[in-house]
């Protein structure tokens, strides 16, 4: 229960301070969401120093990791964990699985999205 509230935390934490961000910096006279790039930047960058100090023998504690990884990083952004997991495959130089990753994701993201649309005009 207690890794569930760390989480939880994390996760709210992470998500008020993504609406921040985005509302503060996302414009209307621009069609680039400058909030959300910068939120998946910076989520990308905390994930990445957690992931590089768990690398380390204990130099993170696992309820730090839940709170800071799992929920803030969660709550602040998915992209990061998606970043995360494409250096692993750059690291292990799975070239071909990278590619599949990163184009699977980003098509068949952008295809659920246009789906979601089509089924709420459709209802």
């Amino acid at each position: 229960m207690k890794h569930l509230l760390l989480i939880f935390l994390g996760g709210g934490l992470g998500s008020a301070l993504r609406y921040l961000i985005s509302g503060y910096l996302n414009s209307s006279e621009t069609q680039f969401y400058l909030g959300t790039f910068v939120v998946n930047v910076l989520g990308c960058l905390l994930l990445g120093f957690l992931a590089g100090l768990a690398l380390k023998e204990n130099s993170i504690s696992h309820e730090a990791s839940l709170l800071l990884g799992v929920g803030f990083c969660g709550g602040f952004t998915t992209f990061s964990t998606f970043g995360v997991e494409l250096f692993s495959l750059l690291r292990e130089e799975n070239y071909a699985m990278l590619f599949r990753y990163t184009a699977g994701s980003l098509v068949v993201g952008l295809l659920c999205v246009a789906l979601g649309f089509w089924v709420s005009k459709n209802l």
